[in-house]
């Protein structure tokens, strides 16, 4: 599950994209919490297929329900992207990054890559549909899970979802969690 603040208005009716920069993702449960969704005044809760999806679209984990995946990929992004600040990046820290690179006004912001270049995990467009790399791999991206997609006349270069310092991250090794279909 997603959050980006409250995003709807006393009727449910989503209202803008986001309302912070801590996009961040969530466990269903945790600690025994229930929400009706959308309550008045509270988060706008948004569901992903998988943390594949989730990245793409510029989330990273919560550091209090997913705290040791929070740090791994903490962790693993400071590395990636030569972090030079404090020992550890701070959560708003890289909030304010992430949110440089997800959007630009109220538009979602890509860039291209050779997709012989983009690491597991990473999200692209061809043929403006979303796919993932997975390994050596295309697949397809459907809002129930991923089907094997045809690697012929992929274009050279390709549009990415994925922000780039998440890619980096990616590249170095960090192994986001793709949706169990993968393996049907």
């Amino acid at each position: 599950m997603g959050n980006r603040g409250v995003l709807h208005n006393s009727e449910r009716e989503v209202t803008r994209q986001f309302k912070t920069k801590a996009w961040i993702t969530c466990q269903l449960e945790f600690k025994g919490r229930q929400r009706q969704l959308m309550s008045p005044g509270s988060y706008t809760e948004l569901f992903f297929l998988d943390e594949v999806t989730a990245f793409a679209a510029g989330h990273r984990p919560c550091a209090e329900c997913r705290r040791a995946r929070y740090v791994e990929f903490r962790d693993a992004w400071q590395a990636a992207n030569e972090w030079e600040g404090e020992k550890n990046v701070r959560a708003p820290e890289l909030d304010k990054m992430l949110h440089e690179q997800r959007m630009q006004g109220s538009a979602k912001v890509t860039w291209r890559a050779r997709f012989k270049n983009l690491p597991h995990g990473t999200m692209l467009l061809v043929n403006d549909e979303p796919h993932a790399v997975y390994g050596d791999r295309l697949l397809a991206w459907h809002f129930d899970g991923y089907q094997e997609a045809n690697l012929e006349n992929l274009p050279e270069e390709v549009e990415v979802l994925t922000p780039h310092s998440v890619v980096r991250t990616f590249s170095d090794g960090f192994r986001p969690e793709f949706h169990p279909s993968i393996l049907e």
